[in-house]
């Protein structure tokens, strides 16, 4: 039970540190030169140039009806998390809008502020994924929308939103330039929140067809210290049945794995993939999780 309470103590802190640096972002770089990068976010400082409602009070308006029709729609598969997240972030909005007395624009470059400004936002955005929260927004109306769309999938739907909502911060701006430096922004956040949830600790998944399965597994064993699993195959071709080894190694083994097979069997075919995470004895244990 301790543990749990550990856990969770750990993931609403990361929903809270990540919704700051969202906010941070938002009010430093994107908001004060209508960058919008999608998502209800975006949706809000567009509504701000237009009508000169807070951030944090469209935010709230917008997600709170949706957190709503969520859980009707779709159940209760979005919880306690996605609420602390929606809140934590309008309210950090509101903080800083008040401390600063509503200016804090870091830059008036308009390539500085939609690059930045999409890795603060990206690095916040990460870390409430990370923790296992979300802030509602386009991730929310995707799925819900899917219900009712079936011919489009969640991720189509969520990028025809942040495109919507990319093409409006152009058309209150009056310049098409800030909606394509709202592209720029939103490709960034993209990327980094991507990097911050799956991190540089990936590792290689190896797919080795091959005759001579037990010589090569038994040099992974006391080379390598890995595990390796035959899977049954049959070469379409030739009709003969083969063993296909899986093997899934870190990126300093790599070269010793390919090594060790073509020492072997020099006609092996192999496949090599990337692996964002792996769980399980040699790797991150099931319990970290």
């Amino acid at each position: 039970m301790r543990v749990k309470w550990y856990r969770l103590f750990f993931d609403y802190l990361g929903i809270t540190l990540g919704t700051f640096l969202m906010a941070a972002g938002l009010l430093m770089f994107l908001e004060p030169n209508t960058i919008a990068p999608g998502g209800v976010t975006g949706l809000a400082i567009v509504i701000q140039k237009v009508s000169q409602v807070p951030m944090d009070v469209t935010n709230l308006a917008i997600n709170i009806p949706l957190f709503i029709f969520g859980i009707i729609v779709l159940g209760k598969a979005f919880g306690a998390k996605t609420a602390y997240g929606t809140a934590t972030l309008s309210l950090f909005i509101r903080i800083l809008i008040i401390f600063f007395d509503g200016s804090i624009n870091a830059t008036g470059d308009l390539l500085l502020a939609s690059i930045f400004g999409g890795v603060i936002l990206g690095i916040g955005i990460g870390m409430v994924f990370k923790s296992g929260g979300t802030t509602g927004g386009t991730d929310l109306a995707g799925a819900i929308l899917n219900k009712y769309v079936t011919g489009l999938s969640t991720a189509k739907l969520m990028m025809i939103i942040d495109l919507v909502i990319v093409a409006a911060a152009g058309i209150v701006n009056k310049n098409v330039e800030t909606s394509l430096y709202s592209v720029i922004s939103l490709y960034v956040l993209v990327k980094v929140a991507d990097f911050i949830v799956e991190g540089l600790n990936y590792s290689k998944a190896f797919y080795i067809v091959t005759n001579y399965s037990e010589e090569i597994s038994k040099e992974i064993f006391e080379k390598l210290d890995r595990g390796a699993t035959a899977l049954k195959g049959k070469g379409m071709y030739t009709g003969e049945d083969k063993e296909v080894l899986l093997c899934v190694v870190n990126r300093a083994q790599v070269t010793k794995l390919k090594d060790i097979v073509y020492s072997l069997d020099n006609q092996a075919f192999i496949m090599v993939s990337t692996v964002h995470e792996v769980l399980g004895e040699g790797f991150t244990p099931l319990d970290k999780k």
